[in-house]
């Protein structure tokens, strides 16, 4: 059973379609890179993913449910700008993502904002930008979700922290779950993916397996990308 199932997906804002017609189905197993330029539709996916905007038309099913209540238990999101309350300090996050997550793993948020020198005791609103992205990422990577959603996780972050962000991921990936990250950023993530989605203008242009690109095309991911985005 696929953990992701799109079909004929469009979303509309007012005239303007930010998603066009698309169809894909993510299996479990799978670090997956949603590409794609600035404004191409990736952040409109992974909301209505996420049960934060509904389709115009069409449908998205997570474990063959609509995006709910239910959903959210087993979804892990990773919003592309900080949307944790700014007065909190790390070690209140973490309480409250324990209480309204179950399936969060308090041992493995303190282990990881350790080795990133998180302080636990200082608010988000005294953190840099870089170490508020690192501990949101930390609180969303430390739940034992079926599906991670992860919008730019490495974009406003040093090459340093992004092999360790990239290290995280890949330790939390397991044979249950599906990793989605949205970013333009691929030569960064290249190493990481087995499946590879481009969008563009709102519409599917490519899915296939990063082998499948290299197999096929001769290309590397981010090759082919600059090739079809023309960058």
């Amino acid at each position: 059973m696929a953990r992701i199932e799109i079909e004929h997906l469009t979303k509309m804002f007012g005239s303007r379609i930010a998603l066009e017609d698309v169809s894909l189905s993510l299996e479990k197993g799978q670090i997956v890179g949603l590409l794609g330029p600035n404004g191409s539709g990736k952040t409109t996916l992974i909301k209505t993913l996420n049960g934060l905007l509904t389709p115009t038309h069409g449908s998205v099913r997570i474990n063959d449910m609509t995006p709910g209540v239910e959903t959210k238990k087993r979804v892990a999101y990773l919003p592309d700008r900080t949307a944790l309350p700014e007065h909190m300090t790390t070690l209140q996050l973490m309480e409250l993502y324990a209480d309204f997550f179950a399936d969060f793993d308090r041992q493995k948020a303190e282990a990881m904002a350790e080795d990133l020198g998180i302080d636990f005791n200082q608010t988000l609103k005294k953190m840099s930008k870089g170490t508020k992205e690192k501990l949101q990422l930390i609180l969303v990577m430390a739940r034992k979700a079926d599906v991670y959603l992860l919008d730019e996780p490495i974009g406003g972050v040093d090459p340093a922290t992004r092999d360790y962000i990239l290290k995280t991921i890949i330790s939390n990936y397991n044979e249950d779950a599906v990793v989605v990250i949205s970013t333009h950023l691929i030569s960064d993530i290249e190493s990481v993916l087995d499946d590879v989605v481009f969008i563009k203008d709102g519409k599917l242009v490519l899915h296939k397996t990063a082998e499948q690109i290299r197999e096929e095309d001769g290309k590397s991911v981010d090759q082919l990308f600059r090739e079809v985005f023309r960058c």
